[in-house]
């Protein structure tokens, strides 16, 4: 049990990337808050670690919400009286649009919640880390976060943004024995692509940047990115703090 006894908190839980980080998490220890909207779907994933170590605890909310962001980390710490990670998953895409085409409404949506609610749940749970001595952050970005023709203008930029976040929390608390990495996946098979702004996508976007997906050598799967978070979350992963793992199956290596 590399996790046993630890208790985690998963945002974007309900499907995909979230939804396995959160079920291996549990088979491997660990009291799981599972966050999302969707609490039906997070109620099916408790039933589904029943026998497991550890469990699943659903917990509705909408993270574009800043009390929501913070809360999420008062109701963890006080059900259980602790924390010791926290993966930040949660996240949107924009419509493919450069930045000419960008509406305020969508830029506004993209950044709530791919920058902003990470930066409220980090920052309230940087002080129960500093108050325990130990603490352990996992962002989900995106290979969008490391080069610039993944997504649109939006997009592209939130994720940029959380991994600078992620390297500058990993750098300044390192000697607090609190950890922060990101997973950088490509392409994943989520329901990222059913999102709003997904339903009406900028044509003349999406054309520059699919002209690249042909060289993508495959999509992955949400297991394989929860391994690398649960690598992340352990001991295992003890001495590597501030770095961007990318999962890509090769994709970027072009």
């Amino acid at each position: 049990m590399k996790l046993k006894d630890k208790v985690a908190i998963v945002t974007g839980a309900s499907a995909g990337m979230g939804r396995d980080i959160a079920y291996l998490f549990a088979k491997e220890g660990a009291t799981v808050y599972a966050i999302a909207r969707r609490v039906e779907r997070l109620e099916e994933l408790a039933k589904s670690v029943a026998g497991f170590e550890g469990k699943v605890i659903p917990f509705g909310a909408d993270l574009m919400n800043k009390e929501e962001a913070e809360k999420i980390i008062d109701f963890a710490y006080e059900n259980s009286g602790r924390l010791d990670i926290l993966v930040n998953n949660a996240g949107i895409m924009d419509d493919f649009s450069p930045i000419g085409d960008v509406q305020d409404d969508m830029l506004e949506k993209v950044f709530n919640l791919n920058v902003y609610a990470p930066f409220y749940s980090m920052r309230k749970a940087i002080k129960i880390f500093l108050e325990a001595g130990e603490g352990n952050i996992i962002n989900v970005s995106s290979i969008g976060g490391l080069y610039g023709a993944r997504a649109g203008a939006a997009y592209t930029a939130s994720k940029h943004a959380l991994i600078g976040l992620t390297k500058n929390t990993g750098y300044m608390y390192a000697k607090k024995n609190i950890r922060c990495n990101a997973i950088c996946p490509g392409g994943v098979e989520t329901e990222i692509g059913t999102g709003d702004f997904m339903k009406n996508v900028n044509q003349e976007g999406i054309g520059i940047i699919m002209a690249n997906v042909g060289g993508n050598p495959r999509n992955g799967t949400g297991m394989e990115i929860a391994t690398i978070a649960l690598f992340l979350a352990s001991e295992d992963s003890s001495f590597v703090n501030g770095q961007c793992i990318v999962a890509d199956s090769g994709w970027t290596a072009f």
